[in-house]
Parts: C-alpha cells; structure tokens; sequence
C-alpha cells in the first residue's frame, strides 16, 4: 500500500490537473490518495467541487481511491475550526492544516487550533511541534505529517520523536506540486527512516496509519458535529 494524503494540483500552486496528478500517482503504485489543494473560507467551495469530478472519474475508470479534501492555509488561526467545519460540510472527505513549519510565517497558535478542532483530521508539517500539541493531537485522533517536501522536511525529526512520545499517529505524505514530488515506495521509507524511525516504526506509519486515517474517515462520515475534542 503506497498512500498519501497530501497532494496538489493547479487548482492552487501545482502545475497538474486533478486528474493528470491522479494517473501519475497510479503509476508510481499509488493505491490511495487525497488532494488537498490550498484553500481557504473564500474557496473551499469550488475546490470541493472540482477536485471530486476527476476523483469519482479516476475511481469509476482506474480504481484508485481518491478522497476529496483541502489543505487550509494561512487562515487566521481563531477561524480554523470553522474553516474546517465549512469544509466538511461541503463535501470534503478530508481536511488538513498546514502546520507551523519553520520555513513559512505561519501564524502561532495553528498547530494548537488545528489538534484541538473536531473537523481536522492531519496536521501538515508542524514544524516546531510542542509536547502539549503532540499530547493534543494523540487524544483527538489528529494525525501528524511528516513531510517529503524540502524545507517543511526539517521538522520531521521532531514532530517524529514528540509524535511517538505522546502516542499519536505518523503519516509520510509528498505535498507534491509537480510529477517529481510524488512519492516511490522506497522514498517514502527514506523519509521515515530519515525522521530517526525503526523498521517496525516505518511499517506502522506506512502501512497500519493510512489503514487507520481511512477507518476514521468511515467512521466520521458526514457528521459535522462530533463530540467536544480535549484542550
């Protein structure tokens, strides 16, 4: 199983289609996957709507699975939650937050924002991860990124050895923008592998977390009202 839960096309800073984006990764033995363009309140809703067209033909025709999401970004960090509720109710299957990373002025308090809501389900590149966050994100069920991309890669160490600390879930993921972000199989070991995890480790977060962020998806289905998260 070759997934990966954070990808973009031109529908924000990519260069590819949805679906020319979709058929590379099947190449590259892809077998899951999730768009998550940038987005915000003003247009999460278009998004939604384009990116599913190409996922439900990709799954129809190809047989991937592909799940319709965004990536929130740069949203002031007090309207995460609502952002991220806004876009489940639009049909998002799922929603990430482009965390705290060190190489981009990212407002403080996202990452806190982003673990605390019960709309978010992936918590991008958090950069410097604190134990609070990490703790957070483990009793919510929010999974944390460690990322193939350059210059968000330089947290991985951390949020890693703070992620496992605290029990959360792992998940290598590209933020691909152009073909050759995609992630291999043997890539998204060396990333993993480069965050300082054993081969045990490696297997948990490549194969059993993805296995797991699907289980929670199903679960969650269209309910845009779950129970209140812990602080």
């Amino acid at each position: 199983m070759l997934a990966d839960f954070h990808t973009h096309t031109f529908l924000s800073d990519g260069v590819l289609s949805p679906i020319e984006l979709i058929r590379r990764c099947q190449v590259n033995g892809y077998t899951v996957m999730a768009i998550s363009d940038h987005a915000s309140p003003s247009i999460i809703e278009r998004v939604i709507s384009e990116v599913r067209r190409d996922a439900e033909l990709a799954a129809d025709k190809w047989g991937i699975k592909v799940l319709t999401g965004v990536e929130l970004t740069h949203v002031p960090a007090a309207a995460i939650d609502s952002a991220a509720r806004m876009a489940k109710s639009l049909g998002a299957q799922i929603v990430l937050v482009h965390g705290e990373t060190i190489v981009e002025p990212v407002e403080p308090g996202t990452n806190l924002a982003a673990v605390r809501s019960s709309f978010v389900d992936v918590l991008a590149h958090p950069g410097l991860l604190s134990e609070d966050e990490a703790r957070i994100a483990s009793e919510n069920g929010v999974f944390l990124e460690l990322s193939a991309r350059k210059g968000h890669c330089l947290g991985n160490g951390r949020t890693a050895a703070l992620g496992l600390a605290a029990g959360a879930k792992l998940l290598v993921n590209s933020d691909s923008h152009a073909p050759g972000d995609i992630l291999t199989s043997g890539h998204a070991q060396s990333v993993a592998k480069g965050a300082g995890l054993s081969d045990e480790q490696i297997d948990q977060v490549l194969f059993q977390n993805p296995e797991a962020l699907l289980l929670r998806l199903a679960q969650k289905g269209s309910e845009f009202s779950g129970p209140q998260r812990t602080v």
